[in-house]
């Protein structure tokens, strides 16, 4: 379980003081897929950023398995950063290396990580993504779905608790987005993999996800099953989404 406690990130940047995220609290229960979603600007990706911890909450506590990350420091942050996988929008992959080392690549910055135990890892994974066959290829050789396979593949490696996803389709056609948003839904089923997908596109939150929250400027507006928000919305940010049928653009 992931209990959000009172979240609050501001940034001060030179005579200004930007309250990004303000009070925000929210639970995801072990092995749901839980939907981000808001209008641009709106605090999304900088909650996805306190959450990874790649920004410091200003206040609060982010509880994963009951530990405090925002507490955490060191090799104790980067022991908690194993139980999370992040998959980028832009995929983040190597352009130098094969399919099969971008996803060998978290692995083998652990010491002691046996080879043979790696490349069982990567082929176990391509196999899960779909990617036979595709180990020694290169990204520039492969669709923009087949690189979302491999970013995947790579944020599965260290066998995370939860999955990442930040804007995982809003690059792909709605063909290639309903095969990744399948495969999505396989991981979870398969291993139990508890999913957070920060969108801007309802249509993702309506095909994968159990659960949704919505943020608006900075706080948040409503959360809880998705047939709940989307289809009896009670704040006006939701209504606001469910009337013009999603979010545009990102933040």
């Amino acid at each position: 379980m992931i209990t959000i406690s009172h979240l609050t990130k501001v940034f001060e940047t030179k005579g200004a003081r930007v309250t990004a995220l303000e009070d925000v609290s929210l639970t995801i229960e072990d092995g749901a897929i839980q939907g981000i979603i808001g209008m641009s600007g709106a605090g999304k990706s900088t909650l996805l950023r306190c959450l990874t911890l790649l920004e410091r909450p200003t206040s609060g506590e982010i509880l994963l398995g009951g530990q405090n990350l925002a507490s955490l420091s060191g090799g104790a942050l980067r022991s908690a950063r194993r139980k999370m996988g992040v998959v980028f929008q832009g995929y983040n992959l190597l352009m130098q290396k094969t399919v099969a080392e971008n996803i060998a690549f978290p692995l083998r910055l652990e010491k002691g990580r046996d080879k043979q135990a790696v490349a069982a890892r990567v082929e176990e994974l391509l196999s899960l993504v779909g990617l036979e066959g595709r180990a020694d290829s290169y990204p520039a050789q492969l669709s923009g779905g087949q690189k979302q396979r491999v970013a995947i593949a790579r944020a599965l490696a260290a066998e995370p608790e939860l999955l990442l996803c930040d804007e995982p389709t809003s690059a792909l056609d709605p063909l290639t987005t309903g095969s990744i948003l399948g495969l999505l839904a396989d991981i979870n089923r398969k291993l139990g993999v508890t999913i957070l997908i920060i969108t801007h596109e309802l249509t993702v939150v309506r095909a994968i996800c159990t659960h949704v929250a919505v943020i608006s400027e900075g706080a948040l507006a409503e959360a809880g099953t998705v047939a709940d928000v989307l289809e009896h919305p009670q704040s006006d940010a939701a209504r606001a989404l469910v009337g013009g049928k999603g979010a545009q653009g990102n933040d």
